[in-house]
């Protein structure tokens, strides 16, 4: 035992072979199983990880935990992965400079909607390897993602990304829609407004590092140091290792901005989205220095999706705020996005009332290995654990192109 509600997990890996049935003639004689072999886990909290409110041992209930991992894929590749939850896959993949475990206070907030959450960490972040240098590309990084989602048995996924994170997982859905439920776009480097910025790049490289030296900027000055220390410290907790770890090896975040120097247009990407009615939900925040509001009302209108226009905002408010994204997720739960889900689970003979047990053998592959990397814990999500939102938010309805 872990910890309080934690167990074990084992893991199948790829050189063993999964144990046949057993055949129905022989029923009295059953072979025995090899001896599990176990997780390492990169960083497991010892308390849950909550955002500004009442204390832990002021309420009477618990969010869910992150488990982080590292997995190899079968071409050797080494992958950051973080998983808690039950229910159907919520991928998200994390901006630039950033890495997955970071959201882990915002992420744990959304498994109460039904979702199993799996952040994982991109090429050259967190505890991913970088591609080979003639694979900086951003098709690369999405099909890369695709590869992990393989790996962990997610077939079909609600994928968010949150700024170059975005841009990966419109190009997976756009290139394999049918792995896609729906997508959610935070603050994402897609539209006609980001195209015409990586043009200027082009020109001008020194852009690109003034957009990166303000992402870095805003995801520090996430840690209220002196109105919230409580807060800060959990914060610090997380984006410390990050920021350490960017300082020693700095050149990881060569491949990805190379990347991004290099990427081609995403107008056909959101066309893609559109004719193939893939639910799209852009959310941006309207003081976004480094990824203009412009980006998001540009994907909203050409995708037809949703915008949601998050008040006084900037790049990293997912991270200053643990409750605005769970806030914006519960209300389009019951819209376009839960119709979604709702669609995706049906196609899959689920009821209504489907237990996770049924939803996880429904939703995932068979022995799927994220189901064996996910933390058996006890958690009781309460609304005293919750403050209100930070940000106040909007949301603007899809509109059509042409309007």
């Amino acid at each position: 035992m872990l910890d309080d509600g934690w167990e074990s997990i084992a893991v199948r890996h790829e050189t063993e072979e999964p144990e046949p049935a057993p055949s129905r003639a022989r029923s009295g004689a059953r072979s025995r199983k090899p001896a599990p072999k176990p997780v390492t886990h990169l960083a497991t909290s010892t308390e849950p990880i909550i955002g500004p409110g009442p204390a832990a041992d002021e309420v009477h209930g618990a969010l869910p935990r992150l488990a982080r991992h590292e997995i190899t894929l079968a071409d050797g590749h080494q992958v950051g992965v973080a998983i808690c939850g039950h229910g159907v896959p919520l991928v998200v993949v994390h901006g630039f400079s950033a890495e997955g475990i970071l959201y882990a206070q915002t992420l744990s907030r959304l498994v109460d909607l039904g979702f199993k959450v799996i952040a994982v960490d991109t090429a050259g972040h967190g505890g991913t390897l970088g591609l080979p240098t003639n694979a900086h590309s951003m098709k690369s990084y999405a099909e890369l993602l695709g590869r992990v989602l393989d790996h962990l048995g997610v077939p079909k996924a609600v994928l968010a990304g949150h700024s170059m994170g975005g841009r990966l997982v419109t190009e997976l859905a756009a290139s394999q829609p049918d792995r896609a439920i729906a997508v959610v776009l935070l603050d994402a480097i897609v539209g006609d407004t980001w195209d015409r910025m990586v043009n200027l790049f082009r020109v001008f490289p020194p852009l690109l590092v003034g957009i990166g030296t303000t992402l870095v900027v805003d995801t520090i000055s996430t840690v209220p140091w002196f109105r919230d220390p409580t807060q800060a410290l959990k914060l610090g907790r997380l984006v410390g290792p990050t920021i350490a770890g960017h300082a020693r090896r700095p050149w990881r975040l060569f491949g990805p901005a190379a990347s991004i120097l290099r990427s081609r247009g995403t107008r056909w990407m959101l066309d893609t989205l559109r004719r193939e009615r893939i639910p799209v939900f852009a959310i941006h925040g309207d003081r976004d220095i480094a990824v203009p509001f412009n980006t998001s009302k540009d994907t909203a209108r050409r995708a037809r999706g949703d915008l949601v226009v998050v008040e006084k905002a900037t790049h990293s408010w997912l991270l200053k705020d643990p409750e605005t994204l769970p806030s914006i997720m519960h209300a389009l739960m019951r819209g376009r996005l839960g119709t979604a889900v709702l669609k995706a689970r049906l196609e899959q003979g689920l009821d209504a009332d489907a237990t996770d047990d049924e939803i996880e053998a429904a939703m995932y592959a068979p022995g799927a290995l994220v189901l064996e990397l996910t933390p058996r814990q006890r958690f009781h999500d309460t609304e005293d654990l919750h403050r209100p939102p930070r940000y106040r938010w909007r949301l603007l309805p899809a509109r059509d192109p042409r309007d």
